[in-house]
């Protein structure tokens, strides 16, 4: 089905529904030639370069892709991609205990989570919590397979339990890249002020993530391909009788 967003969302990623998805190699990069190929693309541009952004869901978790090719001096233990979501998109000012943040690191094995709530101001009001059972987020350096650029550069896999954030067909979303080498932010929205870049924005300035055909939450895949093919046969059945 052919899905269009309007324009008035310039702030939004569609999300896909993939078969696929469980057939990705949690290892920070683009493993094989089809690995994230079965999921939507956001284009960041920057004088640097792009950062791409790639997301889907399948089943019970939520996918994202993150290629930092605009870094092209990766460094060890001090890049890194913070994806972020507001369960509610509600927008609030402050953030609550509905949004939640997730950092890798390159070269680490450990991520950062954070969840909404606190009241200091200082952390951007985060708190850290443990990371959810089943989560994964893990940074590397790009592989042959990239299909963005071949010179080496950082990229970062996320695995997000549904469970986590709540079934709803939309949540605010936030994505951040930090360069070492340039000790430099990037993100997505693109930021409109200097302050948007050091710290973790109020989640009212953040876009969404929406899923137009309302496959997330998520049907099984039996009963997607069910439903169109029975509106289809309800369709000709009645154009038949009229005629």
């Amino acid at each position: 089905m052919l899905v269009s967003v309007p324009a008035s969302y310039a702030q939004t990623i569609p999300i896909t529904i993939s078969a696929d998805m469980n057939k990705v190699v949690f290892d920070g990069k683009w493993t094989f030639e089809n690995e994230w190929k079965p999921s939507s693309l956001e284009e960041v541009g920057t004088p640097s370069g792009y950062l791409y952004i790639r997301t889907a869901h399948q089943d019970n978790f939520v996918y994202v892709f993150v290629d930092a090719a605009l870094d092209t001096h990766p460094v060890m233990y001090s890049d890194r991609a913070t994806i972020c979501f507001d369960s509610n998109n509600d927008k609030s000012t402050f953030a609550d205990s509905d949004d939640y943040c997730f950092a890798a690191t390159l070269g680490r094995n450990s991520t950062v989570a954070l969840q909404g709530g606190s009241p200091l101001t200082i952390s951007d009001n985060f708190k850290k919590i443990s990371a959810p059972a089943e989560f994964i987020g893990i940074g590397g350096i790009s592989s042959d397979q990239d299909i963005y650029a071949q010179i080496p550069h950082p990229s970062f896999e996320f695995k997000i339990p549904k469970e986590l954030l709540g079934k709803s067909d939309s949540y605010g979303f936030f994505v951040q890249y930090y360069d070492a080498s340039s000790s430099k932010f990037y993100s997505w929205p693109v930021a409109k002020d200097s302050t948007f870049y050091s710290h973790i924005p109020s989640p009212s300035k953040w876009g969404q993530i929406i899923s137009p055909d309302h496959t997330l939450p998520e049907f099984s895949i039996p009963t997607m391909i069910l439903v169109p093919s029975l509106i289809f046969i309800i369709y000709l059945t009645r154009n038949k009788i009229s005629k």
